[in-house]
């Protein structure tokens, strides 16, 4: 068969002759991008060691420093206000340095604050650690969609998300209980020094091991040509400026409706991650260990959905020739409607029946939560995934604060977690027809004018 007849260009670069050589020798793809897919995932696995740990810490806290429920509120949003309000600055600062330098400077940082929070003194000292932590792990999910943008064709995506995606889940099936035994055993100080230790000793790996594509010495050119052929991220910085990037993107109906999506996930999400522990203690009347137990029930089948559903399954429809937005997006919204199951938590005051409600809210979410997340690299103009990014995870993660702080005071005034999960349902609700009827085609945003 000539190249001709084939449909290629009968002019090919060394590279591409290497490539299709490799080919007809029936030689198989290396596979080092899997490997930095699965050190992305043990960043953002224990990223959220560092914080689930206030929560699993908080009856003793809560005992010692005689807190009350909205004074829990605070400590459990403290890490959000900053992690929140960085995102944008962090989405910009990412385009322009990249994915190696950035997260070098925050991983390092990270451990250090989270191992400060051990030797905090009261409420005002958690707060401000907890503050700090939040700034420090800002460019944690949107580095890792940037990477993923960089290292994974588009039709391994969604499986390529779900790993770092799915870390977030799988943190509070082994998180939890792990925090929950050095807290029983030795004291809340122990839940925060263990985690800042797996920190640093994340950052030691990624320093070593995290290059971007083209700077990676171990990416063969076979796997590289197969993931820019595949429709790769290019690598750089947008022609336009980061900040003509952003007001482009601010005024984009696409980026409004994942946004605004995105944000109402975040809601629930953050709800169960700051409150679930405490709630199976107060309502279900569990001690430390049990309630522990008990919540890894929901995140365990929170990660199985998140990698079969959210990544797998996806990945398996887009290649049998489906096509891209209505796959994505049926996902997506099937897995937010799944979130509703949150209603089902109020009508029941068994332990067991709490958590099947909260396991199929938590499971239809997961299986949302990583298509979000991969359509950032998916919709970008050039060196526009972190920004996104950013604008998305910014008003997500403002969730992340507002939902602690709001359960803490209906719990407060109710003495029930019943207002807390109906307002959680209400709020996906509103995500549910952003997704619809606002975000659209999942095709890349035109670049402004330069």
């Amino acid at each position: 068969m000539t190249l001709v007849a084939s449909g290629r260009s009968p002019v090919s670069t060394p590279a591409e002759g290497k490539t299709a050589a490799t080919a007809k020798a029936g030689r198989r793809i290396p596979k080092l991008r899997w490997g930095i897919g699965v050190l992305l995932g043990f960043g953002v696995l224990i990223n959220y060691f560092d914080r689930i740990n206030l929560s699993v810490a908080a009856p003793q806290l809560k005992h010692q420093f005689g807190l009350t429920d909205g004074e829990l509120g605070w400590l459990f949003s403290g890490f959000f206000w900053s992690y929140a309000l960085m995102q944008i600055p962090t989405g910009l600062i990412l385009d322009r340095f990249g994915v190696t330098r950035v997260n070098r400077v925050s991983t390092f940082f990270w451990s250090l604050m989270c191992g400060i929070t051990a030797l905090a003194t009261g409420f005002g000292s958690i707060f401000g650690a907890r503050v700090l932590l939040g700034a420090a792990e800002a460019p944690g999910f949107p580095a890792s969609a940037k990477a993923t943008g960089y290292w994974f064709p588009r039709k391994e995506r969604a499986l390529a998300t779900s790993i770092f995606d799915a870390a977030a889940k799988f943190s509070n099936v082994i998180g939890v209980p792990l925090v929950a035994l050095a807290v029983v055993q030795f004291g809340w100080r122990w839940g925060f020094a263990i985690t800042g230790v797996l920190s640093f000793l994340y950052f030691l790996a990624f320093f070593v091991f995290y290059r971007d594509p083209s700077k990676h010495p171990r990416l063969s050119i076979e796997e590289r040509d197969y993931i820019r052929e595949g429709g790769a991220a290019v690598e750089g910085p947008a022609e336009s400026g980061e900040i003509a990037m952003l007001g482009h993107l601010l005024a984009n109906r696409k980026v409004w409706g994942l946004t605004i999506g995105f944000a109402a996930y975040g809601y629930s999400f953050y709800l169960f991650l700051t409150w679930l522990p405490n709630y199976l203690v107060q309502t279900m009347h569990m001690g430390i260990l049990k309630s522990a137990g008990f919540a890894t029930i929901p995140w365990a089948c929170a990660t199985v959905a998140d990698l079969v559903v959210g990544g797998w399954l996806i990945d398996h429809l887009l290649a049998r020739g489906y096509s891209e937005t209505p796959v994505r997006k049926t996902v997506l919204v099937a897995g937010m409607l799944l979130g509703l199951a949150v209603f089902g938590a109020t009508l029941t005051t068994s332990p067991v029946w709490a958590i099947v409600w909260i396991s199929i809210a938590l499971s239809g979410l997961a299986a949302a939560a990583p298509v979000g997340w991969s359509i950032p690299s998916l919709i970008a103009p050039r060196g526009a995934t972190g920004t996104i990014g950013g604008i998305m995870n910014f008003l997500n993660n403002l969730m992340g604060a507002v939902a602690p702080i709001t359960t803490g005071y209906i719990v407060g005034a109710t003495h029930s977690f019943t207002g807390a999960f109906m307002t959680a349902g209400i709020v996906l609700i509103i995500g549910i027809l952003s997704y619809v009827f606002v975000l659209g085609k999942l095709t890349p945003i035109p670049e402004p004018a330069v």
